[in-house]
C-alpha cells in the first residue's frame, strides 16, 4: 500500500512537471489593437495598465495601483490632455493560465513582453499623434520594464514601473520612471 502511494505521488509530481514544461501557451484575451484605434479618438494619452501579482486584476479592483493611475490621469487632465486606460492581462484566470503565467514569470516575461511590445508598436504606428504610457506594479512593473526594452527606440513610449521585484535587472532608459524607494522596494522587500 505504501509503495503504491509513493509511486502515485511520484507520478503526479512528474505529470505536473511535464504540464509545466510542455503545457500549452495560454494567452489571456486582451485588448485588440484595432479596437483601441476606434475608442482612442478623443484621447491624447493611452495608458496601458498592468496590475501586480498574476496580472489579471481588473483596473476597478486594483486598490494598490489604480489610485496611482488615476492620479496620473488627473495630472494629465490638469495639463489639458485626455487619457484612456487600457488594462493588459498577463495571465488567464484559470489553472492552465496560472501555469503559463508562472512559466512566463520565470522567463522574465519573455513571451508576454514581446506580445505587448508588438501591440505598443502597432498603436504607435497607427496613432502617431498619441502618447503611450505603459505602467505596471510589482511583477507588472517587471513586464513593463521588459516591454520597454523590446520596443523600438525610435518610438516615443513612456513607462512607469512601481515596486519591481528585487531580482529583476532594470532596463536603463530615460523613458522609464522607476519607483523603487532608491533600492529594494517595500512592496517586494516587506
Amino acid at each position: 500500500m505504501k509503495k503504491s502511494i509513493k509511486y502515485g505521488i511520484i507520478f503526479l509530481i512528474s505529470l505536473g512537471g511535464l504540464v509545466f514544461l510542455f503545457g500549452p501557451e495560454v494567452v489571456p484575451e486582451n485588448f485588440q489593437p484595432q479596437e483601441i484605434l476606434e475608442i482612442s479618438q478623443n484621447a491624447d494619452v493611452i495608458i496601458i495598465f498592468n496590475s501586480g501579482g498574476w496580472g489579471d486584476t481588473p483596473f476597478e479592483e486594483a486598490k494598490d495601483f489604480a489610485p496611482i493611475i488615476e492620479g496620473i490621469q488627473e495630472t494629465l487632465e490638469d495639463l489639458g490632455y485626455n487619457s484612456l486606460v487600457i488594462p493588459y492581462k498577463r495571465t488567464k484566470n484559470d489553472f492552465l493560465g496560472k501555469i503559463a503565467g508562472a512559466k512566463d514569470f520565470l522567463s522574465s516575461f519573455k513571451s508576454s513582453s514581446e506580445v505587448l511590445a508588438e501591440k505598443v508598436e502597432f498603436l504607435n504606428k497607427n496613432l502617431p499623434d498619441k502618447k503611450i504610457i505603459i505602467a505596471g506594479l510589482s511583477a507588472g512593473g517587471a513586464l513593463v520594464d521588459e516591454t520597454l526594452e523590446k520596443v523600438s527606440p525610435q518610438i516615443q513610449v513612456y513607462a512607469i514601473a512601481a515596486g519591481v521585484p528585487f531580482w529583476h535587472d532594470n532596463f536603463e532608459s530615460e523613458n522609464i520612471l522607476l519607483l523603487d524607494n532608491n533600492g529594494k522596494d517595500s512592496l517586494v522587500k516587506g
